[in-house]
Parts: structure tokens; sequence; C-alpha cells
């Protein structure tokens, strides 16, 4: 067989893996909190073009979108009052909001402690040449 044969014999494989994928997450859809195709196009918008999505990557994202949305209502559901308003809203996001900037403060902080341990090996070398002369 040729390579090319190889390799059109593969790619059929390859969609007859994906529509069987597919078909699974179908018939797990009505027990995901959201519609599988809505999420699986917000994903789609935000990777690569080239990129295949798992379906186990579908499901579980789908998932984590549902405990997102019952962990922010937990922490609006804390207000006393009988109605959620904007407010309430954004102080229950302002902890997935705020991820971003601790990523950043943590390759920082990861920045500051490499420059103590260079400016701490150089001490060493500067210690033992000059005990060792």
């Amino acid at each position: 067989m040729s390579d090319i044969e190889n390799k059109e014999q593969n790619n059929e494989i390859i969609e007859q893996d994906l529509s069987l994928e597919d078909e699974d997450v179908e018939e797990d859809d009505d027990k995901l909190p959201f519609p599988n195709a809505r999420v699986v196009r917000l994903m789609r918008e935000s990777l690569d073009s080239h990129k295949q999505i798992k379906s186990i990557v579908k499901k579980e994202m789908n998932i984590f979108l549902g405990r997102l949305v019952e962990t922010i209502c937990k922490k609006m559901n804390e207000f006393d009052y009988s109605y959620v308003d904007y407010g309430m809203f954004k102080q229950a996001t302002e902890t997935f909001e705020n991820i971003q900037t601790i990523e950043l403060e943590k390759i920082r902080i990861i920045k500051a402690l490499e420059k103590i341990k260079a400016d701490c090996d150089v001490l060493v070398n500067d210690v033992e040449r000059k005990f060792h002369e």
C-alpha cells in the first residue's frame, strides 16, 4: 500500500471515530447542564481551528460550567435579599475574574525568587573563591 492510500485509510478511520464520539455526546446531552452543541461552539471559537476536541473534553467542559454556575449561585444566595442584582453577581464572580491577575502575580513572584536565587549563587561562588584561594 502506498503512503497516500495509508493516509486516506487513516483519515477514514479518524472520521469514523469522530462521528462515533459525536453520537455518544448527543446521547449524554440530556444529562448535561447546557446544550452541548453550544458549549462546543464556544470552545471552537477560542481554540485553534486545527485542534480536535475529544468527546470527554466536551462533556467535562459542560459539567464544569454547570458547577461554576452552581458555585456562583450559592454565593449570590448568601445575600439576605429576595432578589439578585448586578452588584451581587459581580461580587460572586470576583474570584473567577481575578484568576488572571493571580496568575500574573504568581509569575512575578517566581521571577523575583529566581533573581534572589541567582544572587545567592553569586554570593556562594564569591565565598568559595575567597576562602579556597
